[in-house]
């Protein structure tokens, strides 16, 4: 995966923003003001951090080495992804919604309508 396509995915989910709270190199992506994903996207090489359910992060990380603990953030609740093509791009794109879907299960019912989530999650 390309940061293009980093990018158009991330913000291909319904209510995600793209800011710059750090520096102007370092992309966060949130939506309704919530960090799903964060990457350098000018970064040689490429990484990601990803929000992920603890277990799933800790499998994750044993079965590919290229995805390590979250890098500054919370080790139990973050994965950071090496985008070099070892991680099927599948799977990275699946990380990206999945992060996207924790953050947004945490919000406010309301919040959750306005982006039509609970419709979406139902499928």
């Amino acid at each position: 995966m390309k940061a293009a396509e980093l990018k158009r995915t991330c913000l291909g989910l319904p209510g995600a923003r793209e800011e710059f709270p750090f520096d102007e190199g370092t992309s966060v992506f949130k939506v309704a003001g919530k960090m799903f994903a964060l990457s350098a996207l000018r970064g040689t090489p490429l990484r990601v951090s990803l929000k992920c359910e603890p277990d799933l992060a800790v499998q994750l990380r044993q079965e590919y080495p290229a995805i390590t603990a979250g890098y500054h953030l919370s080790k139990r609740h973050w994965n950071t992804v090496l985008l070099d093509g070892s991680v099927p791009g599948r799977l990275v794109r699946e990380m990206i919604e999945d992060s996207y879907d924790l953050v947004v299960a945490k919000l406010p019912r309301r919040e959750q309508e306005k982006l039509n989530w609970i419709a979406l999650a139902r499928e």
